[in-house]
């Protein structure tokens, strides 16, 4: 016996009045019986507030006993044909594994998992069966986040369905051909099927609490009805540990989204071993979701236990569960019945004397909740039905449930993917699968006729919630005019004399414009992390409102300013507060709504270019993964742009790091015009053509003037170089500036340095989009490769700069590696010059960061004269000279080591 039981069981017999306590406990047990356990709860609540008023000390837990959350005799029973349900999950698993493993077979590079569902296949087959509606025309469908590891068996039931082919189960993981199936939940990949990427662990947990928050927005808004619908999201008690998992279950508490349910499949292991060995991974997650506002549900034990806790009188059978470890729990399950006698009801003689008349194959079948079809109808009913809060259930199984010594409940678990012979012969017989001996060698796929009972189960259990899960709408139904670019002549022409604005700013009237638009404006969808005032746009409050289901139950501090800060129950504008990651999870929520709601919607969301694609670049890649459409603006960008700030305020790498993801659009433009042009396009792409992309856009905060536009310059932004500016004709000598951004403007201030100090003209070239640039020439260098015998094709940049003159020199904001990227389609023979922002950054005033960095006017006309000094057309002395004119040390130190 342990040492904390027998703690225990000496405070009860050390009980001073043994006769009060059991009469206070009698009384209890008479109102639990006569009055029911709501009316025990609230005397209990009472009792324990007297007593804490009367100064008595009595320790919260948000702990309950290690049992099942519904008891027996009062949990709803499965209406379906189990019997039926049963043979279907069979044929899953078998099919499953068998896709795995003769994946594996053929090529043992391929991986996959077996595991995961084998736990979970009770748990989604009550799903499918009995509650997850498809899309219909009064039921915009419920949202699934399914497990990624789980998908064999997700596949396997669409295979089952005739939604997939024996080809494409065989090509499972081969998707260059166009015939396979993807490891795990890919929308990119199979557009038409999955609708969330959730193997990249945590993000899925996050992603769904946001996404049920905003089918709250949609109904508050009247743009959706989404009253009927909820948001399923399944992961593992390994998962739990992912920092993004757990991070806005206080949100869901708060906001009070009793549209989601979040459903943990607790197997007790994580990839390589126990999650919890030397606790209890229930009970901590019970406490931190109950303490966040969720309504609990904890399923963890089968039917069979059912009868043993009503023989446990005295609560040792309990007291012993709640004692042991997790680790244990996970060793009797690799064990057998006799173990389970050993080890765990030899704990305490009575529990012994409880299994006395059980055999050591009736210990090994006492299964755990998840495993239950009746355990997970009833959870599953009380989370369909809950009103007010979010529901979890933590749902006790085995991982790799039917594998046998060749993996269940066994730290290897995971990682099994190829069975040997005897296993799959022991998986077959387990689970009554009619293949013969001799056909066993080749695993082959089991699949009954169509007209089989079970099939026809299977497709009327469907037909029932509306069609078949998962499913993915491509393309919204609806359709969206955008304005003509000519609605954003406010900051399309120059701005007047005297009068300088931001790119921000800029922004902000193209977001004012769209607002004020009959059919677009209600779908725009402003997303802000508590710095609207930062990017000017808190003149938004009080015209649109912050989105809050339960309004204003307040007056606010500045109610008398006109931008005050205004919250309501149709508000539009989503502020997450200092929560990039929960921004980003509601701009991926909006961005997706054409397809998870048939309701195209356009968010926008406005962040310090330096805490967007750096933190939460995992979520970003899962846009692209789940064809987002929308906007990205990365505010105070580039290097040098923020005054004062510091280290780790200062981008000079987004750009880099969107140029990762193929179907984000990055620009980092200067001038409004440019911004307008931008935006102009990608509200066409996205909204008109319905295209599967998004766009970052950097902004700037830095104030000044701006040229307006120029006739027959759109395609040249859009396509992210264009002639800006042209040099003095008459000079003999030449060079080309390029730059982007703020640093685009010390670029036009070097052209009066070179043309004044020493009489070199410069033409000045804006280059919006050097990662576009980098794409198209790799498109062309790709085409002329593979069309050796068709005329060759020339890539924009290099049509751009072929018939110019004299060396290339470029300077922005971000690090060389930003402009480097389109050096191979510079023309040949020509000089190409890159000045950026590479190291860390560091607070000081804008003037200083760029001679710092080496990136202002100075550097870059020392540039353009080294650069003409090697190819001879000036001494290297005038470069001297020039360094010395402008006072830079060159003996400074290099800003990327410092």
């Amino acid at each position: 016996m342990s040492a904390q039981l027998d703690q225990v069981l000496a405070q009860a017999a050390n009980d001073p009045d043994v006769i009060e306590t059991q009469e206070w406990l009698d009384a209890l047990e008479s109102v639990i019986e006569n009055e029911g356990p709501e009316r025990a709860h609230y005397l209990m609540e009472r009792m324990v507030d007297l007593a804490r008023r009367r100064g008595a000390h009595i320790p919260f837990s948000s702990n309950t006993a290690y049992v099942n959350t519904i008891p027996n005799h009062l949990g709803a029973h499965c209406p379906g044909n189990l019997e039926f349900e049963e043979r279907l999950r069979s044929w899953m698993r078998w099919n499953a594994m068998a896709m795995v493993v003769k994946a594996n077979r053929a090529d043992g590079d391929l991986g996959g998992h077996i595991s995961s569902f084998a736990s979970l296949a009770n748990m989604l087959g009550i799903g499918f069966n009995h509650f997850w509606h498809a899309p219909t025309e009064d039921h915009g469908g419920d949202l699934l986040y399914i497990q990624g590891h789980s998908s064999p068996g997700i596949y396997a039931r669409a295979y089952l369905e005739g939604r997939l082919t024996e080809e494409q189960m065989l090509n499972f993981r081969r998707e260059v051909d166009g015939k396979g199936l993807s490891s795990y939940p890919h929308p990119k990949l199979m557009p038409e099927f999955w609708q969330f990427p959730t193997v990249s662990m945590g993000l899925g947990p996050l992603m769904a609490i946001y996404q049920a928050r905003f089918l709250k927005y949609l109904h508050a808004r009247e743009i959706a009805k989404t009253d009927n619908r909820k948001v399923w999201v399944f992961c593992g008690d390994g998962e739990m540990d992912e920092p993004e998992s757990m991070g806005a279950i206080g949100m869901a508490g708060r906001e009070r989204l009793d549209n989601l349910v979040m459903v943990v499949n607790c197997n007790l292991q994580r990839l390589d071993g126990p999650v919890r060995g030397n606790g209890k991974i229930i009970q901590e997650l019970e406490a931190d979701f109950r303490g966040a506002g969720w309504n609990v549900v904890k399923v963890i034990w089968g039917p069979g236990w059912d009868e043993l806790l009503a023989k446990d009188k005295d609560g040792i059978l309990q007291r012993v569960m709640m004692e042991t470890v997790d680790g244990e729990y996970q060793n009797y399950k690799a064990k057998d019945g006799a173990f389970v006698r050993k080890h765990f009801f030899g704990k305490h003689p009575k529990l012994l004397e409880m299994v006395a008349n059980m055999t050591d194959d009736d210990i090994w079948r006492l299964t755990r909740g998840g495993h239950d079809p009746h355990k997970i109808y009833a959870a599953f009913k009380i989370a369909q039905e809950a009103h007010g809060q979010p529901t979890v259930l933590l749902v006790k199984t085995v991982k790799g449930f039917g594998m046998g010594k060749s993996g269940e409940a066994r730290n290897t678990a995971h990682q099994t993917k190829k069975l040997d012979d005897e296993a799959i012969r022991e998986m077959r017989d387990r689970f009554a699968i009619p293949i013969r001996d001799e056909d066993l060698a080749d695993v082959p796929f089991f699949k009954p006729s169509d007209d089989a009972p079970e099939m026809k189960y299977l497709h009327e259990r469907r037909q029932a919630l509306g069609g078949y899960l998962p499913q993915r709408r491509p393309k919204a139904d609806e359709t969206m005019p955008v304005p003509e670019l000519s609605a954003f002549k406010a900051v399309l022409d120059p701005t007047a004399e005297g009068r300088e604005i931001s790119t921000t700013q800029a922004y902000v009237r193209i977001i004012s414009i769209l607002l004020r638009d009959p059919v677009l404006g209600p779908r725009v969808v402003p997303i802000l992390v508590d710095e609207a005032r930062t990017f000017g746009m808190e003149g938004l409050f009080r015209q649109i409102g912050i989105f809050n289901q339960q309004g204003q139950l307040y007056e606010p501090v500045d109610k008398d300013q006109v931008s005050y800060y205004r919250e309501d129950k149709a508000g539009q504008i989503l502020q997450e507060g200092i929560n990039e990651a929960g921004a980003m999870s509601s701009w991926i929520a909006a961005a997706t709504s054409y397809s998870t709601n048939n309701r195209i919607m356009v968010p926008f969301y406005t962040f310090y270019s330096m805490f967007g694609l750096q933190r939460i670049g995992d979520l970003a890649w899962a846009a692209g993964d789940m064809r987002s459409r929308g906007f990205l603006l990365g505010g105070t960008a580039g290097r040098t742009t923020l005054n004062g700030e510091g280290l780790q305020h200062e981008d000079g790498h987004s750009h880099v790091l969107a140029s990762t993801i193929p179907n984000c659009v990055p620009y980092d433009p200067t001038f409004a015009h440019e911004v307008a042009v931008i935006m102009h396009d990608g509200l066409k792409r996205m909204i008109e053509q319905q295209e599967d992309v998004f766009y970052y856009i950097t902004l700037m905060n830095e104030n000044y003037s701006h040229p307006g536009i120029k006739e027959g310059q759109e395609a040249g932004i859009l396509k992210g170089l264009y002639l800006l500016q042209e040099g003095k004709k008459e000079s003999k000598l030449r060079v080309q500036l390029m730059g982007s951004g703020t640093i685009l403007r010390e670029v036009i201030a070097a052209v009066d340095l070179l043309q004044d100090d020493f009489g070199i003209a410069a033409d000045v070239w804006s280059a919006p989009s050097f990662t576009l640039l980098a794409r198209d020439g790799q498109d062309v260098e790709r085409w002329n490769m593979l069309h050796p015998s068709e005329t060759p094709r020339v890539a924009h940049i290099t049509q751009c700069l072929q018939d110019s003159q004299g060396p290339i020199v470029v300077s922005t904001d971000y690090m060389r590696t930003f402009a480097e990227q389109v050096r191979a389609f510079v023309p040949k023979g020509r000089s190409y010059k890159v000045l950026g922002t590479d190291g860390f950054g560091r607070s000081d005033s804008r003037a200083k960061l760029r001679e710092f960095f080496e990136v202002n006017r100075y550097f870059v006309t020392i540039a353009a004269l080294k650069s003409l000094a090697d190819e001879g057309a000036i001494a290297a002395s005038i470069v001297a000279q020039a360094i010395e004119k402008y006072g830079i040390n060159p003996e400074k130190p290099n800003p990327v080591t410092l």
